[in-house]
């Protein structure tokens, strides 16, 4: 009996070895996995609204993009106008930006094609602690940007036609007013350059969130204002049209907006800002449009 389970515990011992040579020839004898090609034109130029790179969401998204497809981008952030604008003359190849109805008004034009919601968050008015102009507590951002105006209190404006700065003008006329004085300073400037001179006027301003919270620590600024509806913030992704434009990177600006639309790209845009805020600064929306975010 000891000697029959000697001889078995041998025969399965032998078994396993060859089992082994087998699997060891076969990985030998396999092709080498296939590299992802290089692409053609590996220069890409990315045009985006200034949200997306102070609030370091860029600095995230475009080095996965590049280990993964080989592409090198090349991010221009201006005003989302600005971008607009450069999708229209053909100085881009994809365009990620935060004003519907402008974008809208390209892709009417034929610049942009295949125009789709990539991900939103919200704006907020922030504003000196101590809230001199009382705005904390307002019902509304009509209301609010009404209580400034009679307050007369600083606000600081990005003048510089983007999202944000469509956004504030749209408010304002809400409000049936047209901000004009010493109160109103144009600021011409980024998201981030804008909350910097707010801090330093002790003024308000309207942000979006994610840049407001990824500056908060060297600003002198809270939250006075903020889950208003009308405050949402959502952005597209657009590919400048090769059809218009020949000498655009049409390849890489396809890959670039499938990659923002993809499960990796969606997984970034859900866990960025989650470490260090607690909660995402961008929430993904993929296959979504913008009638589903208003509901």
């Amino acid at each position: 009996m000891i000697r029959r389970v000697k001889l078995l515990t041998l025969s399965l011992f032998i078994l396993s070895l060859a089992a082994g040579s087998m699997a060891a020839c076969s990985r030998a004898g396999a092709p080498a996995p296939t590299a992802t090609p290089a692409p053609e034109r590996p220069e890409l130029i990315l045009a985006t609204t200034t949200s997306t790179m102070d609030s370091g969401l860029l600095d995230v998204l475009i080095p996965a993009f590049e280990k993964q497809t080989g592409y090198q981008v090349k991010p221009i952030a201006v005003g989302t106008g600005q971008a607009l604008a450069m999708g229209e003359r053909g100085e881009a190849d994809v365009l990620l930006v935060h004003a519907p109805d402008a974008e809208k008004a390209v892709v009417d034009k034929g610049a942009a094609i295949n125009r789709l919601l990539v991900m939103h968050n919200d704006f907020v008015i922030v504003g000196p602690p101590a809230d001199p102009a009382g705005i904390a507590g307002r019902p509304s951002v009509v209301e609010t940007f009404k209580q400034l105006a009679a307050k007369g209190a600083v606000f600081v404006s990005r003048g510089d036609d983007s999202g944000t700065d469509k956004m504030e003008k749209s408010l304002w006329k809400k409000a049936g007013l047209q901000p004009a004085g010493s109160w109103y300073v144009r600021a011409g400037a980024g998201m981030g350059q804008t909350l910097r001179i707010a801090s330093e006027k002790a003024g308000y301003t309207l942000t979006d969130r994610a840049t407001y919270l990824a500056n908060k620590s060297t600003l002198q600024l809270k939250i006075v204002l903020e889950k208003d509806p009308v405050l949402l913030n959502i952005y597209h992704v657009m590919q400048v049209n090769p059809a218009k434009f020949p000498k655009v990177n049409s390849a890489g600006a396809k890959a670039f907006s499938d990659f923002l639309l993809s499960g990796a790209g969606q997984k970034l845009i859900s866990r960025f800002g989650v470490d260090k805020f607690g909660s995402p600064l961008f929430f993904p929306d993929a296959g979504k449009s913008d009638a589903d975010l208003a509901k």
